[in-house]
């Protein structure tokens, strides 16, 4: 897309708000005066919106040119400067376990009954953005706000109800590329941005702010400072509107994008009156960092099991994450463990608890103040390293020394092996999760990892590096072989095969893997890597609704 379509203004018709799709709970959540704020969200903050999406193409054809990400010059007196956050409450001081999933009913009752800190609530990449899952979310919201969050299963009768002590709600809307199609303001989509926070905020923003347990939120995606001050500016115009004190609002925000790495200080700066830390979004930046050195050969990356926190690009990013942070007197979020238990295996059980009790280890000692997990079995044993590594409520005052990370640190990439293995499952993973976004599921266990959209990015943006920059593969006899789009799309159609004879044709029809199969080759083959593959996704997620 072009920074001129992004741009362009729709031939429709002024100061019109419809509500183009169906959901259970619609009219308790679309209400009037909900529609009146979001329209007002929408008119006073789109167009700054579209406008930097259009300055995201325009740095990415910069990229593409030549240029390589690195600091702003422009904004060096802000990281030099001597400034710090406003105080974080007392409720968000403890973070040393956060718990994340999709904002399906009994998935958050779990989440928030599971001895986590935290728990986000994902309305992005843990959720596939149906216009019910997007409703139902709001409505448990609603519920969550009310103390009414309740749940009984209609399968087995068996009752989820919320604990005495819960862990703290953080609320994460979708990022700013996204739109929400079925919400039209004078014409055009809204953005789904808007639409998330906006509808959380304005129903149950002022019940939060009284009961001392928010709002907060996790920003997602966000590529420059304009972007952290453009949500700044809708947070503030949102808390007054509604009467809430403008500050009460607390956002941490996922470091998620290689440019994004390079103006964490302006980040936060901008958002100093609202922001309560940064967190090490691990898979979406490894997406990134693909995505946005696309065109240059030298940083080419192995199989994904060898890009780890440990060393090059992402240990240096993840240090300075943390000196940052810490500077400026706010929270350094660690990653996600994606692993969950290994039924019936005890070898591979343990094997995965040890991997995550590992990364945790790393983290904690590093200085991070808190992590995340995909999963309740893993809330003990996160808890456990930190706790002993951990003994005051953070690290934000610790006085570690960290050495100077330079523009060079944080492009090195990684040392490995290409294989036919790590082929084979970026494609597999790549299908199963995108068939299963299809059929509404955003968090999806695959091959003993809890997936999300993020995976699904690393898997076709892997793909599509591979097939552009002539890659040698190892295959199964040691040898070398070079990566086609060819190649691809053999391996794409045995694994497919493999699907359909593992759960059935009829499973595999109903379970869109076709389709699925077709949104990942286009988005993996095609001469231009397309930013995001949730774009088209969203388009013929529509169709099916």
């Amino acid at each position: 897309m072009s920074a001129t379509a992004i741009l362009e203004k729709p031939s429709s018709q002024a100061n019109s708000v419809e509500i183009a799709g169906n959901a259970e709970g619609v009219e308790r959540v679309l209400t009037p005066e909900a529609l009146a704020f979001l329209a007002d969200l929408e008119r006073t903050f789109g167009p700054r919106r579209r406008e930097l999406l259009a300055a995201r193409i325009a740095r990415q054809a910069r990229f593409d040119a030549g240029e390589l990400p690195d600091f702003l010059p422009q904004t060096k007196n802000i990281r030099n400067g001597c400034w710090e956050v406003d105080p974080i409450p007392a409720v968000l001081k403890d973070r040393r376990v956060e718990i994340t999933g999709p904002v399906d009913r009994k998935m958050m009752i779990n989440a928030l009954n599971s001895g986590a800190k935290m728990f986000m609530a994902d309305f992005e990449d843990a959720s596939s953005p149906t216009f019910t899952n997007m409703i139902e979310g709001q409505v448990n919201m609603q519920d969550f706000a009310n103390g009414e969050l309740a749940y009984s299963d209609p399968k087995n009768g068996k009752s989820y109800s919320l604990k005495d002590e819960i862990a703290v709600m953080i609320v994460r809307p979708r990022g700013w590329h996204m739109e929400e199609a079925h919400l039209l303001i004078d014409g055009r989509p809204i953005s789904a941005s808007l639409f998330d926070f906006g509808l959380h905020i304005f129903h149950n923003g002022a019940k939060l702010t009284g009961q001392g347990v928010g709002p907060f939120y996790y920003l997602p995606k966000m590529e420059s400072h304009l972007e952290a001050r453009l949500w700044d500016e809708v947070f503030e115009h949102a808390q007054k509107a509604l009467g809430i004190p403008v500050g009460t609002i607390k956002a941490t925000v996922l470091i998620e994008t290689l440019p994004a790495a390079f103006e964490m200080d302006e980040i936060l700066y901008e958002l100093r009156r609202h922001a309560a830390g940064l967190n090490c979004g691990r898979w979406d930046y490894i997406f990134s960092y693909i995505k946005t050195l696309r065109q240059h050969g030298q940083y080419v990356l192995p199989d994904r099991a060898q890009v780890g926190m440990d060393r090059a690009f992402l240990k240096a990013y993840s240090l300075l994450l943390i000196k940052t942070c810490h500077s400026r007197r706010a929270h350094a979020m660690g990653g996600m463990a994606a692993q969950i238990p290994v039924k019936n295996d005890e070898a591979a059980n343990d094997a995965a608890f040890a991997k995550v009790k590992a990364d945790k280890l790393r983290e904690v000692r590093a200085g991070h103040d808190g992590t995340w997990v995909a999963h309740p079995a893993l809330v003990p044993v996160a808890m456990d390293v930190f706790n002993q590594h951990m003994t005051a409520c953070n690290q934000v005052l610790s006085q570690r020394s960290f050495p100077p990370i330079s523009q060079k640190d944080l492009l090195k990439p990684h040392t490995g092996e290409i294989t036919e293995v790590g082929v084979r499952t970026n494609i597999s993973v790549g299908i199963e999760y995108t068939a299963a976004w299809l059929n509404g599921r955003g968090a999806v266990p695959i091959h003993n990892l809890m997936e999300d959209a993020a995976t699904a990015e690393i898997s076709r943006s892997q793909i599509w590096q591979w097939i552009h920059h002539k890659a040698d593969v190892k295959i199964e006899s040691g040898e070398a072989k070079q990566f086609t789009a060819q190649w691809f799309r053999s391996i794409l159609d045995e694994e497919l095969t493999a699907i359909r004879e593992m759960i059935g044709a009829e499973a595999y029809e109903q379970g869109r893997y076709e389709l699925a199969a077709e949104i990942f080759s286009e988005t993996a083959t095609g001469k231009d890597l397309p930013d995001f593959l949730t774009l088209p996704a969203y388009e013929a997620l529509r169709s099916l609704d």
